[in-house]
């Protein structure tokens, strides 16, 4: 899934740095074996607490590290990205896409009436009378 540029600059970074190969673990546990889920939810509460406002850190923004995939999924579909390039970079199909995250999309309704006006695709209003 694409990321931002500074993100995938330290991640590409941190791979040259520690010389992995497909395959390798991005970031290993304390024997170089898998790094346990409770080790990534402490680091992620820690972060987010050093981070967030306490009314945001409280609320449900973000409490998983899946929440951020959700989050930046729906952020794509409300800028407009097409279904289809969602889903490929999600790893998803369009159908599961959609079915999961139609609900979240909004916004859009007035800039389509603006693109559809402008392409003279709304029908003529019948005469009056």
């Amino acid at each position: 899934m694409p990321g931002h540029p500074a993100l995938t600059r330290i991640l590409r970074q941190h791979i040259e740095d520690e010389q992995l190969r497909p395959g390798d673990l991005l970031f290993q546990g304390e024997f170089g074996g898998i790094l346990a889920g409770s080790v990534i939810r402490r680091a992620w509460r820690s972060a987010r607490k050093a981070v967030l406002p306490p009314h945001v850190f409280d609320s449900p923004t973000g409490r998983r590290v899946y929440d951020n995939r959700n989050t930046r999924l729906t952020k794509w579909l409300n800028d407009g990205i097409p279904p289809a390039q969602v889903a490929e970079w999600a790893g998803n199909s369009v159908a599961v896409l959609l079915s999961t995250y139609a609900r979240c999309v909004e916004g859009q309704l007035p800039d389509l009436k603006r693109r559809l006006e402008a392409a003279g695709d709304l029908p003529e209003s019948p005469p009056a009378g």
